[in-house]
């Protein structure tokens, strides 16, 4: 008990901390903004039309160059993201790099500070997480309750950003966690509300956007929101697939890795200076697009078609920062078209903000794949009860339809193109990252070059095993041979051959990098004792064997791992 109340007071620390840095992170982001001339209320109140066309160009280019600098300075070469908070928990690594989360949070807040098309609420998530996991690695906690300190962090960003501490507790659960155990649940709901108190309360920021006053819309409309879900899935698989295909095409661009920045920058301010709305995260773009007359339909399907590719070729080519923000600016842009479309006809009129609100949420739930969390933002930041019905009529076609055109989430496509397929669940992608290096015996018989049969077959008996390596004088393996075969051969009088005369035994070879997982499925193709080990990098020398028994107890020993996390015991 005692253990379980300290980590919940751990949870509310954590979010107490996470909303501040939040905040702070937010707050930078908009004095930046402001001093760089990247807000609407900044550009309109510089009076130097020339200055401000040099800047409009000039600034983002020069943040693409310091972003890309920074990135040098992380491993991987680019910033982390929430698909790295969600590989961490899902294969119960459990520890997130600060020096990694550090920069990664600076090169958002360059990019964002500098106009780039790209999103907060990413950098915030992974913010949230980096602290979790450094206090959790503090405390040298367990790897379940590290999992659980980095969900608490995500909840508090969350509910500090939006204001919306059920929407932080469910994304918590819903994409980095993936269960509901009830142990997790306390620390993590502690964090969320820690959190919205820090940002309502303490820091009194203004929430995302305000919906007031909504009328009732008529029982045909309901049919037309589900419309809009399942064309607004087309839109999320569009974004997706065009933030992946630029991300692509920058991979065989002759330029070195911290210039792309650069040039995305320099790209995206030339086309900003006919129509600015692309830059940043676009928050009084969103606001606009839920006021009925604000928009032109020629200027919202203008606007919706740039900050789509606008964003793609931001994050593409290296920029750092979330594709949330930019999926709610599209949503809602896409929503307010549907909703214009529908006035002009003359089928609607007080019900305007229903359509944006609904291609916002038709948007974003099948980019971030969690429903329930926009739902849950929808009501917290509106509480209007029927407007979150008329969103839930949305997001009942737009998920489905996205999942199975595209993936769970783009967080989920990301992380299976680098090796983490999480679709089958988090036990295969346990087995998945965990390597067989970790299961490697030396308990095996290798049998060097100018071997005897007669000596092979008293080393094997003497050993108890039935199988022999033969390796070089490198010590690379060179195949296997049987007991029996070594027999066979000594009693047709040829026990003084050499062992590489022998008949080869085929046998599984994989790399000490493999997966637990690619191993699970060799034992039941070839008949053995062992799957041999050899390291590629090496030129193929032999490093051991694995055992099916060892295979067979690290998947019952993970497997019961989950089941313990999952139902609150772990």
């Amino acid at each position: 008990m005692l253990r379980f109340l300290g980590l919940v007071a751990l949870g509310a620390l954590i979010g107490c901390l996470a909303a501040l840095a939040a905040m702070g992170f937010v707050g930078a982001v908009i004095w930046l903004n402001d001093l760089l001339l990247i807000s609407p209320r900044g550009r309109m109140m510089f009076a130097h039309p020339e200055a401000l066309a040099i800047a409009t160009v000039v600034v983002p280019t020069l943040g693409g160059l310091v972003v890309g600098q920074l990135h040098r300075a992380i491993r991987e070469g680019r910033p982390h993201t929430p698909a790295d908070v969600i590989a961490a928990v899902q294969t119960r690594r459990g520890r997130l790099p600060a020096r990694a989360g550090l920069l990664s949070a600076l090169s958002g807040l360059v990019s964002l500070g500098s106009g780039a098309s790209v999103g907060q609420y990413g950098p915030l998530v992974h913010m949230g997480a980096s602290l979790g996991s450094l206090g959790a690695n503090l405390l040298r906690l367990g790897r379940s309750d590290d999992n659980v300190a980095i969900a608490a962090g995500v909840a508090a960003a969350i509910a500090a950003a939006f204001h919306a501490p059920l929407a932080g507790i469910v994304f918590a659960h819903e994409v980095v966690l993936r269960h509901y155990a009830l142990r997790a649940f306390a620390p993590v709901a502690a964090a969320a509300i820690a959190g919205h108190v820090v940002a309502t309360h303490t820091l009194a920021r203004g929430a995302l956007f305000h919906v007031t006053d909504t009328a009732v819309p008529h029982p045909w409309e309901f049919a037309a929101f589900l419309l809009i879900g399942g064309v607004g899935a087309l839109v999320a698989g569009a974004y997706m697939h065009a933030i992946l295909a630029v991300g692509r095409w920058a991979a065989r661009l002759p330029l070195a890795p911290p210039l792309r920045p650069a040039l995305a920058g320099a790209a995206l301010g030339l086309v900003a200076l006919w129509v600015p709305d692309i830059l940043g995260m676009g928050q009084e773009t969103l606001r606009f697009a839920t006021i009925q007359g604000a928009f032109g339909s020629l200027d919202l399907v203008i606007v919706l078609v740039l900050k789509l590719a606008a964003t793609a070729l931001c994050i593409g080519m290296g920029f750092g920062g979330g594709v949330f923000s930019p999926a709610l600016v599209i949503g809602t842009l896409f929503g307010a078209l549907c909703g214009s479309w529908v006035t002009q006809a003359g089928f609607a009129g007080d019900t305007f903000v229903f359509y944006a609100v609904c291609g916002m949420v038709a948007v974003t739930a099948p980019v971030i794949g969690a429903p329930l969390t926009t739902l849950l933002i929808v009501f917290e930041l509106t509480g209007s009860y029927v407007l979150t019905t008329a969103a839930l009529a949305s997001v009942t076609l737009a998920s489905p339809i996205a999942a199975q055109l595209f993936g769970r989430s783009l967080f989920d496509t990301q992380l299976a193109r680098r090796g983490l397929d999480l679709s089958a669940g988090r036990s295969r992608a346990l087995l998945q990252s965990a390597r067989l290096k970790d299961l490697i015996s030396q308990d095996c018989v290798t049998l060097g070059p100018g071997t005897s049969v007669d000596e092979a077959v008293a080393t094997l008996s003497a050993s108890g095993h039935g199988e022999a390596y033969r390796v070089n004088e490198r010590h690379c393996y060179r195949g296997s041979v049987m007991l029996a075969d070594l027999e066979v051969m000594r009693g047709r009088g040829q026990g003084r051959l050499d062992v590489s005369e022998c008949r080869d035994t085929p046998r599984p070879v994989l790399d000490p990098e493999a997966s637990i997982w690619e191993a699970m499925h060799h034992p039941q193709d070839v008949a053995g004792e062992a799957i041999v080990v050899a390291d590629d990098r090496a030129g193929g020398v032999f490093r051991g064997v694995v055992y099916e028994a060892s295979i067979t107890r690290a998947y019952m020993q993970h497997s019961e791992a989950l089941q313990r996390e999952e139902h609150g015991t772990g």
